[in-house]
């Protein structure tokens, strides 16, 4: 299957590298699985519980992976179908031409057999009976000549740009069926990513299913630590910005009196701008917590990570792109520290889950599958996947 992935330039990441280790296809082995977990490595070998925590946390992000291909390949498609039917619309219409093109020359050579126009030699004045006759005829001769050479011409042009029409088509439903083996290969990825990590989950004891959770809450309360100190941090720097923009407006008016000038400055205008926008796309994003997650999803009723930022920032008059891959090309990268309202989040080196930030370290997303729409930390998987943040608008 062909990548959808764009390269790369250095120097794009905002936050540190975090290269994941995935798991393959085939997890170890069945039998592996189906051992009891523990918490460390047991002499034969036996995965500990954090290490099947880390095999399922790997599979739901091949998964997310694979959807986004998924998204990529189902526009792709789409776009490529409505250009092959733009191809055939315009074949057919050029037939049509075609033949009436070949009609016209049809009567012109029945008339010619009928009238004998051309055959310009003694004989066709022979025939006449008047010389107004042989006057006549020669014009009807001429006329019809100089009709058929166009005619001809027109036919040669119109048959000419139907077969380079029906060529063009036939490549591009060859594309097309190219683009849906993709869509078809990323599916079926997806789905075998889900069951793996499902069934290898069914294998867990109700303890250790309790001892994941105990884990799991752990890493939450992590996470809300780093959103808490993003926060005080973010803080600090619109207090300093205050500080900074009251001594500026004081000093203008100290040196500046009587001036008609507005002491908003274009950066202020910018924000102000930025984030009634932002207020609309949050907006939307709230009204759909609660809401499944459901890869391939763009709403109302349910959204994967990327169809959830894209139907959001729709809401506030935006248009982006559809999958993480593009979404994180889509405005301007800006450092976590000064993440505002609104901004994407983009996580793992793949670049293949979003969120949308909401302040104080938080955002809104759609996690994985068998998950819902909800508020969480951007560190909810560590500080070090967190791949850039991007302001749409």
């Amino acid at each position: 299957m062909a990548s959808h992935r764009k390269s790369r330039t250095p120097g794009t990441r905002v936050a540190g590298i975090r290269t994941p280790a995935l798991a393959t296809a085939a997890l170890t082995s069945v039998a592996l699985l189906s051992q009891t977990a523990t918490a460390a490595p047991s002499d034969d070998g036996r995965p500990s519980l954090e290490e099947v925590e880390k095999k399922v946390d790997d599979l739901y992000r091949q998964a997310e992976s694979a959807t986004e291909k998924y998204n990529a390949a189902k526009e792709k498609t789409a776009k490529q179908r409505r250009q092959v039917d733009t191809l055939l619309d315009d074949v057919a219409k050029r037939t049509q031409e075609l033949n009436e093109a070949r009609a016209e020359l049809g009567s012109f050579a029945a008339a010619q057999y009928r009238t004998g126009a051309g055959v310009p030699d003694t004989a066709a004045f022979l025939l006449a009976d008047t010389p107004q006759d042989v006057f006549d005829q020669r014009q009807v001769m001429d006329r019809m000549t100089g009709r058929q050479k166009e005619a001809v011409d027109d036919y040669v042009t119109q048959q000419s740009e139907t077969m380079k029409k029906r060529q063009e088509a036939t490549e591009s439903l060859q594309t097309l069926t190219e683009t849906q083996g993709d869509l078809k290969t990323a599916k079926a990825t997806v789905q075998k990513k889900l069951t793996d990590a499902r069934e290898l989950m069914s294998k867990l004891t109700a303890e250790e299913k309790a001892r994941l959770a105990a884990i799991e809450k752990k890493k939450q309360k992590e996470a809300a630590r780093k959103a808490a100190e993003l926060a005080e941090q973010q803080k600090a720097q619109e207090e300093a910005q205050e500080e900074a923009a009251a001594q500026q407006d004081s000093g203008t008016s100290d040196s500046a009196s009587g001036s008609a000038g507005s002491a908003t400055t274009p950066s202020t205008s910018t924000d102000s701008s930025y984030a009634t926008k932002a207020e609309k796309a949050l907006a939307f994003a709230r009204a759909q917590i609660g809401k499944p997650y459901v890869w391939g999803a763009t709403g109302p009723g349910s959204y994967d990570c990327s169809g959830l930022t894209q139907a959001a920032w729709k809401a506030a008059g935006v248009t982006i792109p559809r999958t993480t891959y593009d979404q994180v090309n889509a405005g301007t990268t800006v450092p976590v520290s000064q993440a505002q309202p609104g901004d994407l989040v983009f996580f793992y080196d793949d670049i293949t889950h979003v969120g949308i930030y909401i302040g104080n370290g938080m955002m809104i997303h759609a996690p994985k599958p068998g998950t819902y729409v909800r508020e969480e930390s951007i560190y909810y998987d560590g500080e070090s996947s967190i791949h850039s943040v991007v302001r749409p608008a």
